[in-house]
């Protein structure tokens, strides 16, 4: 155990974590040059466009120390994006220091500060990485300012790197050995292992990635998780050293797998607990909780044919994504889908793009919501994510929705615009903070409503890029909350009804009715589209008829005529309209959900 050093790396997004592990990899030759490839820990293609982590991987880096000796560093690559923010916990729960990864040029964001404390509350040593010093706008004096002032960490101890260069990594290796300590456990105790992570395999089933504490694992043993109870054989233990290396036996202090025929990933929770299930040890590891979706989405397939292909799509999705939750769902203009639970609006993303890449769908999702708790005047509660749920409102005594603690990190010159887009989003301004003279930490209370369509967008914009975000559910608080419908010629058309705060609500049906005007075709009587909260309407647009000019044949002769002839017209057209049924094309429901990202 001398010999071994488990750490992370942690980082805002896009402060260089990825390339900062392809170089390591690199130093420590576990891979070929010809094998070699750019982001080699991203293995979907959307991680590799995008330039994110979205699934944490693990790597055992075998390394020869100045000293002589020869080291084990297991590497736990961590995720950067607050919807991901679990992972990193769990990850972080499973080592014996961290790498905080530091840009040159932008400094210290919201996230760099959010993982710090992360860190520290798994009591972690702390090796501060200044990386892309080889950039021209790169300030290397600056950063080591905000390292004193803002993280509270000694500057003298930060390592200077250029990921992208390969510079400094030998210093970054020496730092890991030499001020990392030694992980601490005993190998003849009852096994205890922390569950970081898993992936689904087509042909082993699911592979479980830990972190034996106490105890050994080898081929042949029954082990237990401590959550479910489930039991399995175990079939192979190994190391991941990109790909996975079967060991005789993992003992305490040491990361790899484990195979085990487990079916479905969803058995395997990330942060709980392996033991043996002939010599259980005491006590579960501490901090073990469910990863709960906080946005909601109803998935339509495009065409009511590829529901069948949806169902298939979704399981082998879910085999890998365990904290995708979904159930089956139904809509009057959609047909049969879906409703899936998400961590964030990345994730709702990302699942989108995986489902149509992978599985060659074309999908349609309905707007994002939250959870809502609605006190009902019987005094029962009911926990709501779907407008099509919402209860009768002569029935609620009081709505509640989720709050967040939002942690935005701005140049005080961005002060006001991030003031307004704030307040703007009903947000409460709790706290601000110079962190340095020229840069300022702003703490805001706001409903997670607010936040989940395309507040990060409209941040990145007022702050030109420079603004950073991290935020955490606090709590729900009672709101103003109506359901929002839209009414096509007089029917409600429930894929489009929304749950909104009351004074968002004009603005919303609005923008809905404008939208669904331009492109909606075109009939031969008019159309009236309509956002109404109840019995009452708030938004109406219209769309013209086609109009057959009928008086055309009449040359002269007396006015009536031409009356009697567009009386006709006019009757014709009423006759039209109670028959007729209007078509949404597809585009339609989707321009309306742009419509809350515009």
């Amino acid at each position: 155990m001398e010999h071994i050093r488990n750490f992370s790396i942690i980082a805002h997004i896009d402060h260089g974590k990825s390339t900062l592990s392809d170089r390591l990899i690199q130093v420590t030759d576990i891979v070929s040059d010809r094998d070699f490839k750019d982001q080699i820990l991203d293995s979907m293609d959307i991680e590799r466009e995008r330039g994110i982590t979205i699934k944490s991987q693990t790597v055992c880096l075998p390394y020869r120390a100045d000293d002589g000796r020869d080291y084990r560093l297991n590497l736990i690559d961590t995720p950067g994006h607050v919807d991901f923010s679990y992972e990193v916990s769990r990850a972080l729960a499973s080592c014996e220091g961290a790498l905080l990864l530091i840009d040159a040029s932008q400094g210290v964001e919201a996230q760099t500060l959010a993982n710090l404390y992360l860190a520290l509350e798994h009591d972690l040593e702390i090796i501060p990485v200044i990386n892309k010093i080889d950039l021209p706008s790169a300030d290397v004096d600056r950063v080591r300012r905000q390292i004193e002032e803002d993280l509270g960490l000694d500057p003298e101890d930060a390592i200077l790197a250029s990921a992208k260069e390969g510079t400094g990594i030998e210093d970054v290796l020496e730092g890991v050995v030499q001020k990392l300590l030694p992980p601490e456990g005993d190998a003849e105790a009852p096994l205890k292992a922390l569950i970081f992570d898993s992936h689904y395999d087509a042909y082993r089933g699911t592979i479980v990635h830990f972190r034996v504490f106490q105890g050994r694992i080898q081929a042949g043993d029954t082990i237990q998780f401590m959550s479910n109870g489930a039991t399995y054989k175990v079939e192979e233990v190994g190391v991941f050293q990109i790909v996975r290396r079967p060991a005789k036996s993992l003992s305490a202090g040491e990361v790899g797998y484990l195979i085990a025929g487990i079916k479905t990933v969803s058995d395997t929770r990330c942060g709980d607990t392996i033991t043996l299930k002939s010599r259980p040890c005491d006590e579960a590891m501490p901090g073990f909780k469910e990863a709960k979706p906080v946005v909601f989405s109803s998935i339509y397939p495009v065409a009511s044919d590829g529901y069948e292909d949806l169902v298939v799509g979704l399981e082998k999705l879910k085999l890998n994504d365990a904290s995708l939750i979904y159930e089956k769902d139904t809509s009057v203009a959609l047909g049969f889908g879906f409703r899936c639970g998400f961590l964030g609006l990345l994730h709702l993303e990302v699942v989108q793009e995986r489902l149509e890449r992978e599985f060659d769908l074309s999908l349609i999702l309905t707007a994002p919501s939250v959870q809502y708790e609605i006190v009902m005047k019987d005094g029962a509660t009911q926990i709501i994510d779907n407008p099509a749920l919402y209860p009768d409102p002569t029935m609620i005594e009081e709505s509640r929705e989720p709050f967040i603690k939002a942690a935005i990190i701005v140049p005080d010159r961005y002060m006001g615009a991030v003031m307004k887009l704030c307040l703007d989003r009903r947000g409460v301004n709790k706290n601000y903070q110079y962190l340095t003279n020229s840069r300022l930490e702003m703490i805001f209370e706001m409903p997670l409503a607010e936040v989940i369509y395309d507040f990060y967008d409209k941040l990145k914009s007022v702050t030109q890029g420079y603004g950073s975000f991290d935020y955490e559910i606090i709590a729900y608080q009672a709101t103003d909350l109506v359901k929002l419908d839209i009414l096509i010629n007089g029917e409600k058309v429930d894929a489009l009804s929304q749950l909104v705060h009351r004074e968002r609500a004009v603005e919303r049906a609005r923008a809905a009715c404008t939208k669904l005007r331009d492109e909606i075709p075109r009939q031969m009587y008019k159309i009236a589209i309509q956002g109404a909260i109840g019995g009452t309407i708030i938004a109406r647009k219209t769309i013209s008829p086609f109009r057959k000019d009928v008086t055309a044949k009449c040359y002269g002769g007396d006015v009536s005529r031409k009356r009697k002839l567009l009386e006709k017209q006019k009757k014709g057209k009423k006759r039209m309209k109670m028959v007729g049924q209007v078509m949404i094309p597809q585009s339609a429901f989707l321009s309306v959900l742009k419509t809350e990202s515009d």
